[in-house]
């Protein structure tokens, strides 16, 4: 994230991000009364929640836009909530529909990729929440990046695919980046408990999704429904299916070796079934620190946008009463193959990350629309991996064309697959 640390000029803006620095603060409170803000992606499972959280504290923020892709019907609804001065939608068919509900409103319609992200680059706005799926949040976070923003990352693909390229311009613009994964957000907050060289590793905990004790061999006959049924997190379908190969917690390593300029080596992730813990942090004393509530979206959500402040609210308020147990394990690479694949690209750096996640997309797509196998995700995902030869130091035009022949390889993939 990019916080600076306090007293630490010399730190990187993508270094350990645990300190509160105070005249950014300041500065940041001095702006905001109330903080204006733009949510893109804002009908998805994060942009509800965010909308929720934006309810909860009337009179604390300012809409000054919303985005979506597709789903006009919510976003005229939540367009009448907050009465923003733009709302974009990428799909013409539904803009259309859109701009025929709101034919009377006094609101600029926006449609297509473009207009959305110049959404995040709008003067006067002080947080862009950037919810969008995908790898086309990229381009969304940069020009948030670009114009200096607060930027509230959901969107983990923007560093998995793109980290190489943030550090710099987040010194250049001295934008901030507030992780909105409940995973980070917690690292986040733990990390506020000690000094950069004082940590030892993170540790990211993992669900499990709902695959954790099936025996291997079942692996191939798991349906799209039993895929979809996490047993504790309620998220989009993609996101779900990532969950449940392990592919979203690799992706979440490769998100936090940019954000906390971490070396993967020093990332563990741990399997945690309850989802209480969120993750952890282990100091050189061997003390750790966790961040622990029920899971709701909405605490970390709160917390990166009212940040450096904490919200009254009881999202997550855990009843100790009914907590029966805690409990670990160590993932299981046989399992879960594409978490061990993460950590072999972490290690690679460059464009890896970027190809890692353009199979992932391509491949779990696939998977919804039943043309793989539950395992065939993971096979599609290592053989682009090692088939697309990775740049080490890339800039935006490579990042985009190693997602473009990912993509393409991972199709050719899949078409042997289906012969």
């Amino acid at each position: 994230m990019i916080l600076k640390p306090a007293g630490r000029k010399g730190v990187p803006p993508l270094a350990f991000a645990g300190r509160r620095n105070m005249s950014a603060e300041a500065s940041f409170k001095s702006i905001m009364d109330p903080r204006k803000i733009v949510i893109l992606g804002s009908t998805g499972s994060i942009g509800r929640s965010t909308v929720d959280v934006l309810i909860q504290h009337p009179g604390k923020f300012q809409v000054v836009a919303l985005g979506a892709h597709s789903n006009a019907e919510l976003l005229a609804e939540q367009y009448r909530q907050f009465h923003p001065r733009y709302i974009c939608l990428i799909d013409p068919e539904a803009a259309s529909r859109l701009k025929a509900n709101l034919k009377d409103e006094p609101v600029e319609i926006l449609v297509g990729e473009e207009e959305m992200i110049g959404l995040a680059g709008l003067a006067g706005v002080d947080i862009v929440l950037n919810a969008v799926v995908g790898a086309a949040g990229l381009r969304v976070s940069l020009e948030a990046v670009k114009s200096g923003k607060y930027l509230a990352l959901a969107n983990k693909e923007s560093l998995v695919a793109g980290g190489p390229l943030f550090p710099e311009l987040c010194k250049r613009t001295d934008a901030r980046i507030l992780p909105v994964d409940s995973e980070h957000s917690a690292i986040w907050q733990a990390l506020a408990s000690g000094k950069q060289e004082e940590v030892k590793k993170l540790i990211l905990t993992a669900s499990g999704g709902p695959f954790r004790t099936l025996p291997p061999e079942s692996f191939a006959d798991i349906t799209v429904e039993q895929a979809l049924n996490h047993p504790t997190w309620n998220m989009g379908r993609k996101i779900t299916i990532d969950s449940a190969t392990l592919a979203n917690k690799g992706l979440e390593v490769l998100e936090a070796v940019v954000l906390f300029s971490m070396p993967p080596e020093r990332i563990e992730v741990v399997v945690h079934p309850q989802s209480i813990i969120h993750s952890m942090v282990e100091f050189q004393d061997s003390s750790i620190i966790a961040q622990l509530s029920n899971p709701d979206m909405r605490l970390p959500i709160a917390y990166a946008l009212f940040w450096p402040d904490r919200p009254e609210s009881s999202f997550g308020q855990i009843d100790w009463s009914e907590l029966q147990q805690i409990t670990f394990e160590k993932p299981d690479y046989k399992r879960f193959p594409i978490l061990k694949l993460a950590y072999e690209v972490a290690r690679t750096g460059g464009t890896a990350p970027a190809v890692f996640n353009a199979a992932n997309e391509t491949a779990v797509e696939a998977f919804l629309n039943e043309e793989i196998k539950f395992t065939e995700i993971a096979d599609t995902i290592r053989e682009t991996v090692e088939g697309v030869a990775s740049v080490a130091r890339p800039q935006l035009e490579d990042i985009i064309e190693a997602d473009r022949r990912a993509r393409e390889h991972a199709r050719h993939t899949l078409e042997k697959i289906a012969c």
